[in-house]
């Protein structure tokens, strides 16, 4: 089949032509719609059947069609629903010919993707109207491709510029794992997104404790690993200079504040020099590395889940206001003894609010069950066998919040 082109060069409706396929088996309508179009303006490409009309499509792309309804073969229906299977990269126009203006083959049409309807016998101030319809329903298209470009292009920068985002927050985490005599400390960190609002982290002030923490900052993205940034900031380093955790002892030695007054102390700072709208949760905790002991203060954090060796879990903590909320906030310290095969887990509440498709939290319940199906397991290898434990539950890896945790084991050998 060899298409018939008209092209036309008189000035028409829009500085550059739309190509217009006319599809009819009669010739002399063929050739009637083209002198129509060509005055117009329209670039013109014909065919005498569908099936010859999706040949034209295979290399020609016209921004409008104009198609009979009634043809031998193929007929316009079939067509319309041929070309809108082949049209997948950018929106053309259809106008079905037709003869029959009754609403249930209207109805018809516009299910077969027809956009709009001529009633033969055409006259060209109806076509010329159609036409216009069709360009603008185009000139929007075209916009609306444009802008969605656009915004492709700059969701791309935005996405490379939080791919750098995220390795500059993972950093904020260096040490994941630190194993000391009787006690080994893990870190976990797994934002929802590129970035989130969680964090943790461990210091040493000195050779006899460590300090371990866990926060959550209200919201999500970028405001909220913007003060994570922040926050990280102010328990860098293991002297008083650089961590508003540590003050110097009577001989001047860097020694840890109690839990409580490190939460007073970061209330104060949110609250008076950040001076910002937002909020964290927090437990922060103080262990004596001869002793096994911990004392800790819990800040509206989820509450830390102390397994004992013989699988019991105990809920530690009183709950306690979350930092940055309220002025002149009260914190207290709870003191808990670390035996041989214990560990102690703080973890967030994106680990106990996990939902499952059905809407269930995952809940203490879980983390407990889950403490004691991976009992055997630490640090690392436990933290990934409870993240497969959350995907299963959730029937995703795209969690809705931020994941993380802190795992303190004592071995029992």
């Amino acid at each position: 089949m060899t298409a018939h082109k008209h092209i036309a060069i008189a000035s028409g409706l829009s500085e550059v032509a739309e190509t217009v396929l006319v599809v009819d088996d009669s010739r002399a309508q063929r050739r009637l719609l083209a002198s129509y179009l060509t005055r117009m303006g329209c670039r013109v490409l014909d065919a005498p059947s569908g099936e010859a009309a999706l040949a034209v499509c295979q290399f020609e792309h016209p921004d409008l069609v104009i198609s009979d309804w009634m043809m031998p073969g193929m007929d316009g229906l079939e067509f319309c629903r041929a070309f809108r299977e082949m049209r997948k990269d950018r929106y053309g126009y259809f106008i079905l010919l037709t003869s029959n203006d009754e609403k249930h083959e209207v109805a018809r049409g516009l299910d077969a993707g027809a956009d709009d309807f001529l009633t033969k016998p055409v006259h060209a101030v109806e076509l010329r109207a159609r036409i216009r319809a069709g360009q603008r329903v185009l000139r929007m298209e075209q916009a609306l491709s444009s802008a969605l470009q656009q915004m492709t292009q700059l969701h791309a920068v935005i996405d490379r510029d939080l791919q750098e985002a995220q390795k500059l927050q993972q950093s904020l985490v260096r040490d994941r794992h630190r194993a000391l005599p009787g006690l080994n400390v893990s870190l976990m960190l797994r934002p929802a997104g590129r970035i989130g609002g969680d964090l943790v982290g461990m210091f040493e002030p000195n050779a006899h404790e460590m300090g371990v923490f866990a926060l959550d900052v209200s919201g999500h993205g970028i405001t909220s690993a913007l003060m994570t940034a922040r926050l990280a900031a102010c328990f860098a380093g293991n002297t008083p200079d650089t961590n508003l955790a540590i003050t110097r002892s009577a001989d001047n030695t860097p020694v840890m504040r109690r839990p409580s007054e490190i939460a007073a102390h970061l209330n104060d700072l949110i609250l008076n020099d950040l001076k910002t709208d937002q909020y964290l949760t927090l437990v922060m905790a103080r262990i004596d590395l001869g002793s096994g002991r911990v004392t800790l203060t819990q800040a509206g954090h989820p509450h830390p889940m102390l397994h004992r060796a013989n699988g019991q879990v105990e809920l530690v903590g009183d709950g306690g206001m979350p930092v940055g909320l309220l002025p002149e906030a009260q914190f207290t310290d709870t003191h808990i003894a670390l035996n041989p095969g214990d560990r102690l887990l703080v973890g967030s509440d994106g680990i106990t609010e996990c939902m499952s498709p059905a809407g269930d939290m995952f809940g203490d319940q879980g983390l407990e069950c889950a403490l004691n199906r991976h009992a055997r397991l630490q640090g690392g290898r436990f933290f990934d066998a409870l993240e497969r434990d959350l995907t299963r539950f959730g029937d995703t890896s795209d969690f809705d919040d931020d994941i993380s945790a802190v795992l303190i084991d004592v071995p029992s050998g």
